[in-house]
């Protein structure tokens, strides 16, 4: 099969699962936080689940990049679908129990498919050309849309089917990780062949850190999935506080998850037309806005408004960042070079979901001051990423 073959078929496989097994994200994120609002004994502790599912991406990603170099794509999407449906499983027997620790197991399990997934971007550039990569980087990330229709679709079906609230829906993110084994069989990515001896394996992770494109690409990821994150692990708290249904939280989640996806069609054309750093700067700008459309209110307009906002910025910086840093290392250098950034990025999430429970119960004594602080909160870290891309461009030389 020709490379271009191979990439587009590639593409294609990841467009399906991210569509298809993306959706559980969604599903986490929208009933997570409420979940364990049910079963914390705390409220701050309310969105700790959801930042145990990124601390359980952020601790593998590194592992995950290593086997993938060794064993293979498929090897390391196959096993994270096994851990998605078991930490679903997990979550659902928390539920029955009324145990939070044990939700608490359930979230940091599924982290191990979060964690696989964010490599689906990187998969569809193994055999793509270098002009080809930035559109397969986007059209894959388009696939988030369908998961945006069918994450809160799967919450609003099965929410209240049993007597225990959100129990079916963690079942049914059992049966989205089972189609896992089926779509991967598809994927034509070969086991890679073992380095010779004596062979280069590219740079030392040291100096890779300190290429001024490397570093400045992982701080601009990392802002943009960690800002995002804060406000939307908050956003179903907010609404709901603010006298809101359940329904309401679903359908605003579901806008911003449609305007994290939707400007994948042409974010690779605009960054092939562009480059990677005016879209990057773009993005932050926009995230920027939807603090400030958050602060300004809190009906449903400015909610729904915040939030696609927040998508846009987050599609923007994100895959900008993922483009610029394709293109900063060699393919021996791969493996580390993804696992760290996805362990930078992940961390940063992290810190972020941990975070946006204290800040949205436990500051300011009511939901609008805790959903203003959550949008402060932005700003330091958007002044810091937007200066280090200015750096980058006005630097002589580039690394």
């Amino acid at each position: 099969m020709r490379a271009v073959d191979r990439a587009r078929r590639n593409v294609i496989v990841l467009v399906a699962a991210q569509a298809i097994l993306g959706a559980q994200m969604p599903v986490n994120f929208i009933i997570g936080g409420l979940a364990g609002q049910i079963l914390a004994p705390n409220p701050c502790l309310a969105t700790l689940p959801i930042s145990m599912i990124v601390l359980g991406s952020a601790l593998t990603a590194r592992p995950m990049a290593r086997h993938m170099q060794a064993r293979g794509r498929r090897s390391g999407f196959l096993l994270s679908v096994l851990a998605g449906a078991l930490g679903a499983g997990i979550a659902a027997a928390a539920l029955w129990a009324g145990s939070f620790p044990l939700f608490l197991l359930g979230a940091l399990l599924t982290g191990i498919y979060m964690s696989a997934q964010g490599f689906y971007r990187f998969a569809a550039t193994d055999a793509a050309s270098d002009d080809f990569a930035p559109r397969a980087i986007s059209w894959v990330m388009a696939g988030g849309l369908a998961s945006a229709i069918i994450g809160p679709a799967i919450v609003r079906a099965t929410s209240d089917l049993t007597a225990v609230p959100f129990m079916a829906t963690y079942l049914a993110v059992i049966a989205l990780n089972l189609t896992g084994p089926l779509l991967f069989s598809f994927l034509d990515s070969p086991r890679p062949v073992a380095p010779e001896p004596g062979a280069s394996e590219g740079r030392p992770l040291a100096v890779l850190l300190r290429a001024p494109r490397i570093a400045v690409a992982m701080i601009c990821g990392m802002v943009s999935y960690a800002l995002m994150n804060l406000v939307m692990t908050s956003t179903p708290l907010a609404v709901v506080g603010c006298g809101f249904a359940p329904a309401n939280a679903a359908d605003i989640v579901s806008a911003h998850v449609l305007a994290m996806f939707a400007p994948s069609f042409v974010t690779g054309a605009l960054i092939a037309r562009f480059g990677a750093e005016p879209i990057v700067g773009l993005g932050l700008l926009i995230l920027a806005c939807a603090g400030a459309v958050a602060l300004s209110g809190v009906q449903l307009g400015h909610f729904f408004g915040a939030l696609i906002l927040l998508g846009i910025g987050w599609n923007f910086g994100y895959i900008g960042a993922t483009a610029m840093l394709t293109r900063a290392h060699r393919p021996e250098e791969r493996g580390r070079v993804q696992g760290v950034n996805d362990l930078v990025v992940f961390g940063g999430v992290f810190l972020a979901s941990l975070s946006s429970g204290g800040l949205m119960n436990c500051l300011g004594g009511s939901v609008q001051a805790g959903w203003s602080a959550v949008n402060l909160a932005m700003l330091p870290f958007l002044v810091l990423a937007g200066a280090a891309l200015i750096w980058l461009v006005m630097r002589p030389q580039q690394g």
